[in-house]
């Protein structure tokens, strides 16, 4: 699947309400350092290294975005998913564009929620 095949969504069209029933689930595949430094607060965090090891935890049938910092490597394991059945999007610009339209994270480092 070539890169301008890849299902995508922008933040903008992402619900506010990320934990509401019919939202999606956002799948963050960034390194455990960059999820403590902040994430999505309802995000499922399986780094990418993880991900074939972790599908049983993807679940099908439900709306799927990935994420990760800027929107490659969560191109790559939208991809993947989607090859593989899955109903998945890639987030546009992913943990940056989260943290410049201002949207919430959270830190399991003690400290503000950042983007690394």
């Amino acid at each position: 699947m070539s890169s301008d095949q890849i299902p995508a969504v922008s933040i903008a069209d992402l619900p506010a309400d990320l934990s509401a029933d019919d939202a999606p689930l956002l799948v963050d595949v960034r390194e455990p350092d960059e999820w403590s430094a902040g994430h999505i607060a309802d995000a499922l965090h399986i780094p990418m290294g993880e991900l074939v090891a972790r599908l049983d935890e993807v679940p099908r049938g439900h709306d799927v975005v990935v994420v990760c910092r800027s929107g490659g490597r969560s191109a790559a394991v939208t991809g993947y998913l989607a090859q593989g059945g899955w109903q998945v999007r890639n987030l546009t610009d992913g943990m940056l564009a989260w943290q410049a339209h201002g949207r919430p994270m959270v830190s399991e480092s003690g400290t503000s929620p950042r983007v690394l």
